[in-house]
């Protein structure tokens, strides 16, 4: 890094491509060394939250529904084995997927925020600049005109033909919209599913007696008093 000089392809690695090439170019200014440093630390912290947020929830809800739990856990076993997964392996699992998706949708952040830079059209509304919108997906995501009368329900079973076909309307957003969409949503994903996978070839588990099933809300909600998923090895 004190070089400046990268050959990869990962966050650093294109994130220091991109400040010596705009500094290279002529009349150009790239992005500074305290940018890179910001954007690293923006990368890791703001997708550590969110990313333990979801797999303790997958955990929570795969012990209340344990027959999700098994058809993760032979999913998992046919796509991988008893091997250390890897990225390509990871792509294939589908119901892993489909009940990340579903539990995105029953504990998401609680609100989306964005401010309108120029004025936009909404619809039959005009929005001015500088005005900040709040949009609770936590709300839209369990809204029954959009999911249907099973809205409130655990059902992995409506992203089997992917997102745009789960509910009646386009209104699936855990990560936001558009180019400020969280980086969560594919580097958060790949974590959630690394780490889903080898404990599912490891363990079978189930909820502790002392757990309570209290969604805390902050901007990403968490368990209140914990999770507490009692092991049990395979």
């Amino acid at each position: 890094m004190q070089r400046g000089e990268s050959d990869n392809d990962d966050i650093l690695g294109l994130l220091l491509k991109a400040r010596n090439e705009g500094n290279k170019s002529k009349g150009g200014r790239g992005i500074s060394t305290d940018d890179v440093i910001e954007e690293c630390k923006e990368f890791y912290l703001a997708g550590q939250d969110t990313t333990t947020a979801l797999l303790s929830w997958t955990l929570v809800v795969l012990c209340m529904h344990p027959e999700w739990q098994d058809r993760a856990r032979n999913e998992v076993f046919q796509v991988i084995g008893k091997n250390k997964p890897k990225f390509d392996d990871l792509n294939q699992l589908k119901i892993m997927n489909m009940i990340f998706q579903e539990v995105l949708r029953l504990y998401p952040a609680l609100i989306l925020y964005r401010s309108t830079s120029k004025s936009t059209k909404l619809g039959d509304m005009t929005i001015p600049p500088g005005v900040q919108l709040r949009v609770p997906i936590y709300l839209v995501h369990r809204n029954p005109e959009v999911w249907g009368d099973g809205a409130l329900m655990f059902n992995p079973e409506r992203f089997s033909e992917g997102v745009s076909k789960a509910a009646k309307e386009p209104l699936y957003f855990p990560f936001g919209w558009g180019p400020r969409m969280c980086i969560d949503n594919n580097f958060g994903m790949v974590e959630a599913k690394l780490v889903l996978s080898q404990i599912l070839q490891r363990f079978w588990f189930e909820l502790s007696p002392s757990y309570k099933h209290a969604p805390h809300v902050t901007l990403v909600m968490k368990p209140q008093y914990g999770a507490q998923i009692i092991l049990h090895k395979l």
